[in-house]
């Protein structure tokens, strides 16, 4: 009976997580098309039921912190997983480079989610207390690379992991924000799979040139 009991706790609270992703996808679909002003919980609503979106998070809001919410997690975990420990410092800095400008091409919903918070100054962003300390994992990240390259001597001392990781960011970001008026505007496809690689390759040749340049 004991097990019946647990297996029955269990189904209900993977039911509960699984009708919460569903929501949060619906939801983040409707916030990167329309924005947060734009976004209406009817239509939401239309593919899930507004009972549970008031039940589960409260109201639009609510909502749409937790979209921004798994938006961050989701970057952050995927940089964890990146192996900065094989090879050099340049060899580990390269792989975490090519890997977010990669992530933010596949993941474009994270960069309009971004762009849309701006708007906002940031003020949903502030009531979420687990985004900042969330983020610092990748300053860690790259405060290991930056220590060992300069044990190594290949990267040139005082580097800003902060500094460095608001460059790479904004190099990676771009290839998604501006894709589509530079597209029209030089007739180049900045989404195909060639166009990321050239870019992941590029923007890791950029910002390797600056950290280790000799003063």
């Amino acid at each position: 009976m004991a097990d019946d009991a647990k297996s029955s706790r269990r189904s209900r609270a993977e039911a509960r997580e699984e009708a919460i992703s569903e929501l949060v996808d619906i939801a983040t679909a409707e916030f990167v098309e329309k924005g947060l002003a734009g976004a209406r919980i009817d239509e939401i609503a239309g593919k899930s039921t507004k009972r549970k979106i008031y039940y589960y998070f409260g109201g639009k809001d609510e909502l749409y912190r937790e979209v921004l919410e798994r938006a961050y997690r989701r970057v952050r975990a995927s940089e964890s997983e990146v192996d900065i420990e094989a090879g050099t410092a340049v060899d580990a800095l390269r792989g975490l480079i090519e890997h977010d400008v990669r992530y933010h091409s596949a993941h474009p919903e994270l960069v309009r989610l971004v762009m849309n918070e701006n708007i906002h100054r940031a003020e949903h962003l502030k009531q979420i207390e687990s985004v900042r300390e969330n983020n610092h994992t990748v300053i860690d990240i790259l405060s290991r690379i930056i220590a060992r390259g300069e044990a190594e001597g290949s990267f040139r001392s005082g580097i800003d992991p902060i500094e460095l990781h608001m460059n790479l960011t904004a190099l990676a970001f771009y290839n998604v924000s501006n894709q589509f008026t530079f597209s029209h505007n030089f007739g180049i496809d900045m989404s195909s799979p060639d166009s990321v690689e050239r870019r992941a390759k590029q923007v890791a040749d950029i910002i390797l040139a600056w950290v280790t340049q000799k003063e």
